[in-house]
């Protein structure tokens, strides 16, 4: 018998209960079902009130998941083994009949198949992108009056929120980031300020950042280093400085002996796409938002 149990926030037991959960979802689809964002609130991160955990059950067996942000987002899958037997059909039922809006991590089948049944439509793609980092980077300085900075916990955090939310006004995820979210990642084993690359002015005023990020070596998969966040402050736009950006922070991820970097990127960004692919950046992987009104 299929149950669903809704909570705004996870035991430490369900939270490593809906962990395995996907570890078993990327073994058998070579993709992981979770973002880092709902990562980081399965953990117990940000503010419960504004998000709902559902929990799809078979007898006493964890079997599904699904988390819902209260503007209608989230994320949602099945065990493997639990799949065709009502669960995501249920999680869907129990999120509600409003407009909701999905993400599905890997371009698949059996979650397009899912979408469709369920009156859902592809309104969004999000690509990451790879190159080596064995190969050689073109030379692009930044502007003049320009100096990079590594990020400084306790101090910058202001300055760059407002740089961020300008860079990414119209981003539905990015542009929306609060002190909590920064802090939640601040607090996170990986983050190191050396690879939080800003660049100031003569005033120190922050004009635009390279955020990397390192990820370990998992199975098969070597250690990859991330253009996790890039952003220049539209009110000072400098000509060229995404572009000197995102070489900094390249280098500086080569420098620490990776051989790989990612990225990840709206298909709709003509612009980021362009710069990536002249940097020498190919599409990896594709994800897909689903929408239903």
């Amino acid at each position: 018998m299929t149950t669903v149990r809704s909570l705004d926030r996870l035991s430490a037991a369900q939270a490593a209960d809906v962990l395995a959960l996907a570890a078993a979802a990327e073994q058998a689809d070579g993709v992981y079902p979770l973002s880092e964002d709902v990562v980081l609130r399965v953990r117990g991160g940000g503010d419960p009130a504004a998000h709902t955990h559902f929990l799809s059950y078979t007898g006493d067996h964890l079997s599904g998941y699904a988390y819902l942000e209260h503007d209608g987002s989230g994320e949602l899958f099945v065990h493997p083994s639990s799949r065709r037997h009502g669960h995501g059909t249920a999680l869907l039922a129990a999120a509600g009949g409003g407009p909701l809006r999905f993400w599905a991590h890997g371009d698949e089948p059996g979650a397009r198949a899912f979408a469709e049944k369920n009156g859902f439509e592809r309104v969004r793609v999000l690509w990451q992108m790879r190159r080596p980092l064995t190969e050689p980077l073109p030379d692009i300085p930044l502007p003049p009056g320009v100096t990079l900075r590594s990020f400084r916990p306790g101090h910058d955090e202001q300055a760059w929120l407002g740089v961020n939310s300008r860079a990414f006004a119209h981003h539905p995820e990015q542009g929306r980031w609060t002190e909590d979210d920064l802090r939640l990642r601040e607090a996170e084993p990986w983050f190191d300020p050396a690879g939080f690359l800003l660049a100031v002015d003569i005033e120190d005023t922050l004009l635009g950042f390279h955020w990397t990020k390192v990820h370990p070596a998992s199975g098969v998969d070597p250690a990859i280093g991330e253009i996790y966040v890039l952003g220049v402050d539209p009110a000072g736009h400098r000509r060229g400085l995404g572009a000197a950006l995102s070489v900094a922070g390249l280098r500086h991820l080569a420098g620490l002996g990776l051989t790989v970097s990612n990225l990840y990127v709206d298909e709709s960004n003509a612009a980021a796409v362009a710069l990536y692919r002249r940097l020498g950046f190919d599409i990896f992987k594709t994800d897909i938002s689903y929408f239903r009104a």
